[in-house]
């Protein structure tokens, strides 16, 4: 049967008291228990001496009536002893009162040194010998509680309580006190019952008023159980319950964590939105099949290869897609619903609607070596070869650019015999000012002119690379000499942060020789007097990054966008050159260049190179990411 928290709660609680009230009243039966044989203990020991003034004064009364023994014979002694004993009437009635009014007495004894009987309250044991009985102190001080529960509650048992006597200046005999086991259990006995029924009383009563907290305390429980259904059920706004302890918060606690399944949702849904919009927009078909063969995502283009809805094949099996006698079945090398990784596969699917040539291709999914999924790859192979062609005119394309960078070249003769003949016209002309300075606004133009034909031929150059495996410390220590005078003429502070070991890097030297000292070179031009310029070389994965920071004036949000366009430049008298050769030198390499800039607050530029060992998989380059770039120029940064 399976209790509720309620139930639990109060069976928890009333344990929990039973627990504490079984230990307190133990402790309290083992002191009630102590104390009242200790109370035995004393009775016996003060009946005792009472005992034995009360024989000393028989004896007193027995030399003042002129009784005497009749030699020193120990018989002749003990004859005498226990006439005046016998006698004495004091002590015959404190005997018998002593073990009338203590319930604990079982008898009064006093024997000789042989243990045999003088006087007794028990008439029958006068005369006879009687064995020694169990010391009470050992009852009393020598066992623990259960073991004092377990005698008391045993078979009935004498234990004694002795005290010798002398007769002149040897030991005569003992006075012993009997104390029975059985009247001590009928004296504590009340005691213990009267606790047993405060004990159980107060477990009866604290597991009600465990019920009561109980149940007062945890009705707030079934307003946040109505929450958590309402939370299952898409409703999301409501109110915490209005408590200010535990239950209170946590109950504010389900309030937000719903707001955030519902911000979740949405996002959720919009994620889902945007996805179905990405593989709507793909060319190619996507299935994707879980481990147990499902389809768990179908891309809309589907369609046009097999037909039907992508939403009707999702949640089929591989085997129900693609059943006994379909053309892909044979291709993809299905074994039930299991589906072999293959490659570049190509069907002839006239049958379909879509497409008749038909590219294929699986690749298995696996997570720690166990197999996840599978992913199907449909591919129109009649589009991608529309598409190589497309390529080709691109080609064209580039081509007449290359075609226009030679009339370009062209156009240099016209400019070179334009200028002669403008200096022979400066040499003819009237001095007045009108014809000198249209002469000189001509000469101004075809230098300007001139130069912007320069740098187009420059720019649209084909570039041969000279790749050579380098170590770029020594090549950024080249940048800096070279860069040094325009640093120390501007007033800036250099600081480098180069490793001691660094792997080689594949490079053409001149040109990220030339790509570095345009990024240094530039910094010092926009970095003013006192500020500082910082150049780094750090590893991340299979990359060097090179950075080159400064704390200039930084730069506007809307230059941002066309930082690296030929020709554009915010310095009085810039070219526009030197960052989009940068740019494109560093591409030359398969690497990237990029940075961040914040206005009054200096530049970053950050250059990424691949090792020499990572060349060859170029193409197919992944980059690290693993470090904020932020953080990285806040690495640079520091002194």
């Amino acid at each position: 049967m399976r209790l509720s928290l309620k139930t639990k709660f109060t069976l928890a609680i009333s344990l929990l008291v039973l627990a504490v009230v079984a230990v307190v009243s133990g402790l309290y039966l083992g002191q009630l228990t102590k104390q009242v044989l200790r109370q035995s203990e004393d009775r016996a020991s003060f009946v005792a001496q009472q005992v034995f003034l009360a024989c000393q004064n028989a004896l007193s009364d027995a030399a003042e009536r002129g009784e005497t023994p009749a030699s020193s014979n120990p018989a002749d002694l003990r004859e005498y002893v226990h006439r005046a004993l016998d006698n004495s009437s004091t002590l015959n009635s404190l005997m018998e009162s002593a073990v009338g009014y203590t319930k604990t007495i079982y008898e009064i004894t006093i024997t000789d040194r042989d243990g045999i009987v003088l006087i007794s309250s028990d008439s029958g044991l006068r005369g006879q010998k009687i064995a020694a009985r169990p010391d009470v102190r050992s009852f009393v001080h020598q066992q623990g509680f259960f073991q004092e529960l377990r005698t008391l509650y045993g078979p009935p048992q004498v234990y004694e309580y002795s005290l010798p006597f002398n007769l002149g200046q040897s030991k005569f005999g003992d006075i012993r006190i009997g104390l029975s086991s059985a009247l001590i259990r009928d004296e504590i006995s009340p005691s213990l019952e009267k606790a047993g029924y405060y004990a159980l009383g107060s477990v009866l009563l604290s597991t009600f008023l465990a019920f009561l907290v109980t149940r007062v305390s945890l009705a707030p429980i079934d307003r946040i159980s109505a929450q958590l259904d309402r939370i299952s059920a898409g409703e999301f706004d409501f109110e915490p319950v209005e408590r200010t302890d535990e239950l209170g918060k946590v109950s504010a606690k389900i309030v937000g964590i719903g707001k955030q399944l519902r911000d979740v949702r949405e996002i959720f849904s919009t994620l889902r939105e945007n996805l179905d919009q990405v593989m709507g927009g793909l060319e190619d078909g996507l299935l994707l099949f879980n481990s147990e063969g499902r389809a768990v995502l179908v891309s809309p283009s589907v369609e046009k290869f097999f037909g039907g809805r992508a939403s009707e094949l999702q949640g089929l099996r591989v085997s129900e897609i693609f059943p006994p006698g379909h053309a892909v079945r044979n291709v993809l090398h299905i074994n039930g619903d299991e589906i072999e990784p293959i490659e570049g596969a190509e069907l002839t699917y006239v049958a379909g609607p879509g497409p008749d040539r038909i590219g294929l291709s699986a690749q298995v999914i696996r997570e720690h070596g166990a197999r996840m999924g599978t992913l199907v790859t449909l591919r129109d192979v009649e589009s991608l070869e529309r598409i190589g062609n497309q390529l080709q005119v691109s080609e064209r394309l580039a081509a007449l650019g290359r075609v226009t960078a030679g009339v370009a070249h062209e156009v240099k003769n016209p400019l070179n015999s334009m200028r002669l003949w403008l200096e022979v016209l400066k040499a003819n002309m009237p001095t007045d000012p009108e014809p000198q300075q249209a002469v000189k606004m001509l000469d101004s133009e075809i230098d300007r002119l001139d130069r912007a034909v320069k740098t187009f031929l420059n720019f649209t150059k084909p570039v041969e690379l000279r790749l050579e495996e380098t170590d770029i410390r020594p090549l950024l220590q080249d940048v800096i000499d070279a860069a040094r005078p325009s640093i120390v003429k501007a007033g800036v502070d250099l600081r480098v942060d180069l490793p001691s070991e660094f792997p080689s890097l594949l490079l053409d030297q001149q040109l990220i020789h030339q790509a570095m000292l345009n990024l240094v070179l530039n910094a010092s031009e926009f970095t003013p007097r006192g500020g500082r310029i910082t150049l780094a070389l750090r590893r991340s994965s299979d990359t060097a990054i090179i950075s080159v920071a400064d704390s200039g004036k930084g730069i506007s949000p809307e230059d941002q966008k066309k930082i690296f366009q030929l020709f554009f430049t915010t310095r009085p008298g810039g070219s526009g050159i030197g960052l989009a050769n940068a740019f494109r030198f560093v591409q030359l390499h398969n690497g990237q260049i990029e940075f961040e800039s914040e206005v009054g607050r200096g530049t970053t530029f950050r250059v990424e190179l691949p090792l020499a060992h990572s060349v060859e998989m170029a193409a197919g380059k992944v980059r690290d990411f693993s470090t904020p770039f932020a953080e990285d120029k806040k690495i640079n940064a520091q002194p």
